[in-house]
C-alpha cells in the first residue's frame, strides 16, 4: 500500500476532472440546444466559451467547498449528496444568469434534464471510483495508543469507516514505551489518543523515522500553538500565541457584515417564518417563540430567541436538558423544523441587536456550561468572541458532539479567524441543513453531553 500511496492524490485529480468534464460536458449540450436559444441573446464561439467557462469555474468552487471531490476520503454517500449539492446550486445560478439575459422567467424543463443527467452521472461516478479507491488503497492496518482517557470514542469513530481504517490493535501508555516503539513497524499508521506529552513526542519522532503516518487527538495547547505566528526579531526562533481577543478593525468588519447580511436575510426568510409561526401556533395554540438565556462573549448573559418546537411543559422540573434522541418533549412540528433548521431563523434579531453574530461558537446555557466548566475549565475559552448562529462546531459537529471536542472546534475557529474563513462557513452551512446527523441527539437518559468526556 505505500507504494501506492504516492500516486493516491493523482488518482483523485484524475477522477475530479472526470467528473467535472461530464457535468459541464451535459451543460455545453443543454446549452448549445436549449438555453442559449431561449436566454434571447445571439451567442458566438466566445459567447458560448465564457458561458461554459464561468459554469465551470462555479461548479470547481462549489464542489470544492463542499468536498464533492474528496473521493476515497470522505464517505460515499456524503462525497454523492455534496456533489448534487454543487450542481444543484450552480444550475439555479445559470438559471437565473440566463433569465437575467433573457430578461424573463424561462422553460425550466431544459434544467430539470440537465439536472437529472448530472445526478446519473454523479451517481455512476461515485460507486466507480470508489470501487478504485478501494481496490488501490485498502484500509491502513492501524495501532491505537491511548493514555488516561479510554479511546472507545475515536475507536467507534473510526470503525464507522472501515473502507479507510482497521484499528488492529489497541495498547495503553502503561505498557511501557519500549514496547510500543517495537510495535509501530507492523502498523500502516498509528492512531495516539490523550497520550501524555513526553511520551507522546518520543512515538510521533519514531513514526517520522519509520516514515509511518501518525493520527493525533489534539490537546487544547496543540490548537493553541498551531495558530501561533513566528517572531525572527532575534537569532533564536520565537512563536508567539495570541489570546484569542478579535483585533478592532476586524471586530468592525465583521459586525458589518452580521447587520448587512443578518438585515436582507430578516426580509428573504420572512414568507418562512410566517409560515412556520403559523404552524406551531396551529399545532397546540402555544406560544409561538420561547425566549431561553444564553451566553456570549465575555461570559454575558442574553436571551436567545427561536420558533418553540417542544412542548410548553417541556421543562417542568427545572432541569436544563439537551434534546435527546426520540425525545417525547418535541411536538411533530417542531421536529421538523429542527430537521430543517427553521426553529433557528429568529435569531436573525438576535444578530441585529448585537448579542450574536451570524458565524461563531453555538451560545451554551449557562447551567449547562457551568456544568462542563467544572470538569472542563478551558470550556469558557468559547467566550472569547461572540455566540454564533452557525460556525466550525455546528458545520464539523453534531448536536451531541462531546464538549471537549466541541470546544476543539470553537478554538480552531478563534485562533485561526478571518473574514474569509467566515464567508466559508456560511457557504459550508447549506450543506448540513438536511443532514440528519447534524442534528442528532444526546443518548436517552443524558441531560447534557458531558458524559462523553469520561468516555472518550
Amino acid at each position: 500500500m505505500k507504494n501506492y500511496e504516492q500516486y493516491k492524490r493523482m488518482i483523485r485529480f484524475l477522477t475530479s476532472v472526470t467528473i467535472l468534464a461530464a457535468e459541464i460536458g451535459i451543460y455545453w449540450l443543454v446549452w448549445e440546444t436549449s438555453i442559449s436559444e431561449m436566454a434571447g441573446t445571439p451567442f458566438f464561439r466566445k459567447g458560448d466559451w465564457l458561458m461554459i467557462a464561468v459554469y465551470g469555474l462555479l461548479l470547481l468552487f462549489f464542489s470544492k467547498m463542499y468536498g464533492g471531490l474528496k473521493i476515497g476520503y470522505l464517505e460515499r454517500g456524503n462525497v454523492l449528496y455534496s456533489q448534487i449539492l454543487a450542481v444543484v446550486l450552480v444550475n439555479g445560478f445559470t438559471y437565473l444568469q440566463a433569465a437575467l439575459l433573457a430578461k424573463h422567467f424561462l422553460n425550466f424543463t431544459p434544467f430539470m434534464l440537465m439536472l437529472v443527467l448530472q445526478v446519473v452521472a454523479i451517481s455512476i461516478w461515485t460507486v466507480g471510483a470508489s470501487i478504485l479507491f478501494q481496490k488501490l488503497f485498502p484500509p491502513r492496518q492501524m495501532l491505537l495508543v491511548y493514555g488516561n482517557r479510554p479511546s472507545l470514542s475515536l475507536m467507534h469513530k473510526m470503525n464507522l469507516r472501515k473502507d479507510r481504517y482497521q484499528i488492529k490493535t489497541v495498547v495503553h501508555v502503561d505498557e511501557g514505551l519500549e514496547k510500543i516503539l517495537r510495535m509501530i513497524s507492523s502498523y500502516d499508521a498509528v492512531v495516539i489518543c490523550d497520550v501524555p506529552s513526553p511520551m507522546r513526542n518520543q512515538i510521533l519522532k519514531a513514526c517520522y523515522t519509520e516514515e509511518i503516518r501518525v493520527y493525533m487527538t489534539p490537546k487544547i495547547s496543540d490548537i493553541l500553538i498551531r495558530s501561533a505566528e513566528e517572531i525572527t526579531l532575534f537569532d533564536t526562533p520565537l512563536i508567539m500565541a495570541r489570546n484569542g481577543r478579535m483585533p478592532i478593525e476586524q471586530a468592525f468588519f465583521k459586525r458589518l457584515m452580521d447587520i448587512v447580511i443578518s438585515g436582507i436575510a430578516c426580509i428573504v426568510v420572512l414568507p418562512f417564518m410566517a409560515g412556520t409561526a403559523l404552524a406551531v401556533k396551529l399545532e397546540d395554540g402555544g406560544p409561538v417563540l420561547y425566549k431561553q438565556k444564553r451566553l456570549t462573549i465575555g461570559g454575558r448573559e442574553f436571551y436567545v430567541y427561536k420558533f418553540r418546537s417542544m412542548r410548553i411543559d417541556a421543562e417542568k422540573d427545572g432541569v436544563a436538558r439537551l434534546a435527546s434522541a426520540g425525545d417525547n418533549r418535541i411536538t411533530r412540528v417542531g421536529n421538523f423544523i429542527r430537521k430543517v433548521r427553521l426553529d433557528e431563523l429568529p435569531q436573525l434579531f438576535n444578530i441585529l441587536k448585537g448579542d450574536m453574530s451570524i458565524v461563531g461558537p453555538r451560545p451554551e446555557r449557562p447551567e449547562i456550561a457551568k456544568q462542563y466548566e467544572t470538569e472542563m475549565p478551558e470550556f469558557s475559552y468559547r467566550l472569547r468572541v461572540k455566540a454564533g448562529l452557525t460556525g466550525y462546531a455546528q458545520i464539523f459537529g453534531k448536536y451531541n458532539t462531546t464538549p471537549y471536542d466541541k470546544l476543539k472546534l470553537d478554538l480552531h475557529y478563534i485562533q485561526n479567524y478571518s473574514l474569509m474563513l467566515d464567508v466559508k462557513l456560511m457557504i459550508q452551512t447549506v450543506k448540513i441543513l438536511f443532514m440528519k446527523e447534524s442534528t442528532e441527539g444526546i443518548a436517552a437518559g443524558q441531560t447534557t453531553a458531558a458524559l462523553d468526556i469520561d468516555k472518550e
